[in-house]
């Protein structure tokens, strides 16, 4: 069985192909430049491998919260793949792969990413028995709100903290915020994730698989309305 699995929802391309023999990671820091290099990527992962896209069996996309062009060109890159080759996509909240980044059972997780317009993409999971629960729905806060929703001795990752680390340090009691290493999804988390998808058959064809998104009202496509002149 052979996964290839993106997250473009950052200043990351995050790529990740895997199969039984282990899984091949590429991650790069691409700002702007995601159009640019994200085909390319692929094709070149691909090649390294020897692997054709006609053999990947699943598809797998983070699906935000996160970038609103990031979270679009990645869905419909794999769309766009899948739906040409008839097989399954699986959907991703970037915010469920971030938080793998901090498998440490006994605490709270909460990953939080920088929405813009001073608000932040977080949740919050927990590590039970090995396996991370979601234990928050995905959230679009401003600061003052998330502080309310966080608790003690929590753990804090994501580009987020390069805005309101001060704050939440100073207001969350035993808090530990982790480092720049910690802060963009890993390959192995979407894999990972798809994996346990796949066991328990939750995916979907192409045109199944929507985006996650928290701004509602700007993300929304209306359809414009003809207006009649009286002649």
């Amino acid at each position: 069985m052979k996964i290839l699995a993106l997250d473009t929802t950052t200043n990351y391309l995050t790529l990740g192909l895997a199969d039984e023999k282990g899984i091949y990671e590429y991650s790069l820091e691409v700002g702007r430049r995601m159009s640019l290099v994200l085909t390319q990527a692929i094709e070149r992962a691909l090649d390294a491998l020897g692997w054709e896209i006609g053999d990947i069996n699943y598809f797998a996309c983070g699906i935000g919260p996160g970038s609103f062009t990031g979270v679009r060109m990645g869905l419909a890159t794999i769309k766009g793949l899948a739906w040409s080759l008839h097989k399954p996509v699986i959907g991703v909240s970037t915010l469920d792969i971030l938080a793998r980044n901090a498998n440490i059972e006994g605490k709270i997780i909460f990953p939080i990413i920088d929405a813009k317009r001073s608000l932040i993409y977080c949740s919050a999971y927990r590590i039970i028995n090995g396996r991370q629960k979601r234990i928050m729905p995905y959230m679009l806060l401003t600061e003052h709100e998330f502080l309310g929703k966080a608790r003690p001795n929590s753990i804090i990752l994501g580009d987020a903290l390069a805005l309101y680390k001060e704050g939440i340090m100073m207001n969350i009691k035993g808090a530990e915020a982790l480092g720049k290493d910690y802060w963009y999804p890993r390959p192995g988390n979407i894999i990972s994730l798809a994996r346990e998808k796949i066991r328990q058959k939750d995916y979907n064809n192409a045109l199944e698989v929507l985006p996650i998104y928290l701004y509602p009202k700007e993300c929304q496509v209306k359809k414009a309305q003809n207006k009649k002149t009286k002649g």
